[in-house]
């Protein structure tokens, strides 16, 4: 199984169809915080045009699984999350992460506030609800956060999908192995 993370690419369709071409089995493209928080939080990107690339994937190649995720307690509300996770799924995301936001040191943004698991396990829910077909959200979540179980229960619907055996698809999946390719965008 192999899961790519990559940055948008400054919405340039042709980066994102030389990815789609290698046919990874899961694209993940995080989001990372809500629409009004990006000038802070990610200046140098568009919110809408992460959304886009995403819908990009799925236009491209429907049958490569979509990732996204956030980071929260950087001062978004419960709807502003609640409007991402609605974005997400009009754009045809798979699954998606939630994790705390954590300042990895001097000179980066500070934590507003640090969420108490209930609110990470009430956004599963609501996400779970929505139809997203893998959910990870906790304070410790990462885009990469127990990938293997997202990698195994796809990998579980596609068989079941097909009518085959899920071990004869995947003989063993001891953990995921990252492919890093340098990826010329001009």
């Amino acid at each position: 199984t192999v899961e790519v993370l990559t940055p948008d690419f400054r919405g340039r369709r042709t980066a994102i169809e030389t990815v789609c071409r290698a046919h990874p089995d899961v694209f993940n493209h995080n989001t990372e915080t809500v629409p009004r928080l990006y000038r802070t939080v990610r200046p140098q990107a568009k919110y809408e045009r992460s959304l886009d690339f995403l819908r990009t994937v799925k236009e491209i190649d429907p049958t490569i699984y979509t990732k996204s995720g956030i980071m929260l307690g950087l001062g978004e509300t419960e709807a502003e999350v609640l409007q991402v996770l609605s974005d997400w799924k009009d754009a045809g995301v798979d699954a998606v992460t939630l994790g705390q936001y954590l300042k990895p040191g001097k000179g980066y943004l500070d934590v507003v506030e640090y969420l108490h698991p209930t609110r990470f396990e009430r956004y599963k829910q609501i996400a779970e609800e929505m139809g997203f077909l893998y959910v990870a959200s906790g304070p410790f979540v990462r885009s990469s956060y127990n990938a293997i179980d997202f990698s195994n229960k796809f990998l579980r619907r596609e068989a079941a999908t097909k009518g085959s055996d899920p071990s004869a698809t995947a003989p063993s999946l001891p953990g995921l192995r990252r492919l890093e390719l340098p990826l010329a965008v001009r």
